[in-house]
């Protein structure tokens, strides 16, 4: 069963301690089956030349999806990533990115979103889409 209420954040922080995603500082704001809202520090997540590094953009969209398609599928089955892309719009030197994954297919074996990340202006940073497999545990 698809889970469509809204997940308390916090729950979703205490998960991805001392991961990937809790390493790069990426915190979790909204999360559901059909949205999840995250942003991350640019600081710390750059490349030599001081912008935001093409791969932290895709680590922060592959969060989010990955966290939006687990709640769809639901209790006792897991989200595994199958297919991401990215297309890098502009750099951010500053401040904070966030991104919002939005489901553009729920099924019962695949879960597909589309991830927008935004700089602290609400400009596009960077437009990514997820595929992820649906299995159980």
């Amino acid at each position: 069963m698809t889970q469509t209420n809204p997940l308390e954040t916090s729950v979703l922080g205490d998960l991805h301690q001392g991961t990937l995603a809790d390493r790069m500082g990426i915190e979790f704001v909204e999360a559901g089956a059909e949205r999840v809202v995250g942003r991350m520090p640019v600081e710390g997540n750059t490349q030599p030349y001081g912008l935001l590094h093409g791969g932290a953009s895709a680590v922060l969209a592959e969060t989010l999806g990955s966290v939006a398609a687990a709640i769809h599928a639901g209790a006792g089955r897991i989200a595994v990533g199958i297919e991401i892309n990215a297309t890098h719009h502009r750099s951010a030197t500053s401040g904070h990115v966030t991104g919002v994954a939005t489901r553009l297919h729920g099924g019962r074996t695949l879960a597909t979103y589309d991830i927008v990340i935004t700089d602290e202006e609400g400009r596009r940073v960077c437009t990514s889409r997820l595929t992820c497999m649906l299995r159980d545990v």
